[in-house]
Order: C-alpha cells, then sequence, then structure tokens
C-alpha cells in the first residue's frame, strides 16, 4: 500500500480538528504511524513537519509531536496556506463577502506595487472576512488571469487556492511576505469594523507557482485586535 505523505497529513489534521486529540496531548510516534499506514518513516515525518509548518503541532526531539492549542486563528510564516484552511485549523466559522470582482490591465504604477507585469490581465477581488457579526480583515488580491482562468465570484467567496490546485491541476510555490502596521485608510474605515483603532496590520503576499511565475499580489489588513501572527523556529 503506497501512502503518501499528504493523505497521512490530511488524516492527522482531521484527527486535531474533530478534537480526537486535544491541545498538550501527545500524538502516537512515527514507529506507531508507521504501522498505521504501513509506510516508511520518512513519509510520516514529512506530513508531521507540515503540520508543524501550520503551527498546529509542535515536535520535541526524542519525546514526540505534541498538539498545540490553536483557539485563535493563525498563520504561521513558514508555512503557506489559504484563509480557508487557516481557519480550518482554528475551528472559526467566518463569512466571506465578495465587495468587487472585476478585471483590468496592469499598469506601470500597479505593477511597482504588486510586481504583476506590465500590460497583463488580473482578477481585481475585494473579500471581507466576518467572525461573530464583526468585519475585521480585508482582502484585496490580484490574480493573474493566465493562470487563474475562469475564476468567479463564487469560488472566490469559498477557496481560490482549491480551485487552482484541485480544478486547474496546478502546483503554487512559494511566497514572499512582508508584514507591517499601516494607518488605517478611509477604505479600512468603510469595510472593517474598526471600533477605536486607526491602524490595521497588512499582510502582503507575493505568491509564486512552482514553476517561479508570480501569479497573485494580496494585500491583508487586519484589525490588530482579533489576529495573531505566529513563527515556529527551531535552533539547528
Amino acid at each position: 500500500m503506497n501512502i503518501k505523505y499528504i493523505d497521512i497529513y490530511e488524516t492527522i489534521k482531521g484527527d486535531i480538528a474533530s478534537g480526537k486529540y486535544k491541545p498538550g496531548e501527545k500524538l502516537p510516534s512515527e514507529n506507531d504511524y508507521c504501522k498505521i499506514f504501513s509506510t516508511s518513516r520518512g513519509t510520516v515525518r514529512k506530513a508531521l513537519e507540515m503540520l508543524s509548518e501550520e503551527g498546529l503541532v509542535n515536535s520535541l526531539h526524542g519525546k514526540g509531536a505534541f498538539v498545540l492549542d490553536s483557539n485563535l486563528i493563525t498563520f504561521s510564516f513558514g508555512g503557506l496556506v489559504s484563509f480557508k484552511e487557516a481557519s480550518e485549523n482554528s475551528n472559526r466559522d467566518f463569512i466571506t463577502s465578495i465587495h468587487m470582482f472585476e478585471e483590468l490591465t496592469i499598469d506601470e504604477e500597479l505593477s511597482k506595487v504588486t510586481k504583476l507585469p506590465k500590460g497583463s490581465t488580473v482578477y481585481k477581488i475585494y473579500r471581507i472576512r466576518e467572525l461573530n457579526g464583526e468585519k475585521i480583515i480585508l482582502d484585496i488580491n490580484y490574480f493573474l488571469k493566465e493562470a487563474v482562468y475562469n475564476l468567479t465570484k463564487e469560488i472566490a467567496k469559498q477557496s481560490i487556492y482549491e480551485y487552482i490546485e484541485k480544478t486547474l491541476n496546478t502546483k503554487i510555490g512559494f511566497a514572499k511576505r512582508v508584514i507591517k502596521v499601516e494607518a488605517a485608510t478611509l477604505k479600512d474605515k468603510e469595510n472593517l469594523n474598526m471600533k477605536s483603532y486607526n491602524f490595521v496590520v497588512v499582510v502582503k503576499n507575493y505568491v509564486y507557482l512552482s514553476n517561479g511565475i508570480q501569479f497573485e499580489y494580496t494585500e491583508s489588513r487586519h484589525r490588530p485586535d482579533r489576529f495573531e501572527f505566529v513563527d515556529f523556529a527551531r535552533r539547528r
């Protein structure tokens, strides 16, 4: 039986999401998983590494892998996950609404901001993420049309990454990420429930396919009190 590491990753992730393994609880050992899935230790280890990159588990040398508390939605600096995946990991029920969906041509000024090629056609999308009746995240997306063709508002409301990988069968490779604090703009105040905050945390993502072609630029603008960004680092 040839079990791929991604299948093991999905199975363990599902066990954590369902509550089978609680925060702080130790997962079965690598040897146990090798027996469960009839696979090699290297395959199991790769699956556990993916879970670690998403902030779901922490592996301690000689002690095993332990489930981390994920009450908040966190985006790991070391991993590249969609918003849908991140929200599912933390068991939060977000509502996504589309406030803009249009096609436009990248001009020189926009090319400098997005790093997408001048003259290329993109989908420009505004997506607002709402939790418990509060609008707390504004995503401003630019997706290269030739890479993400036939994109629709309905797809954008669900998961664009899932559409790219499962429907278009295209491999997403890596991203350059910039995180900074900026003064809230009029657009932020119009689209988010800002309360008394006059600044937002801005996450800029320049995302590339596995062939090295950039297909996305996104500004994710967060109300500062509702999200935290976590980096899992190990001393080597």
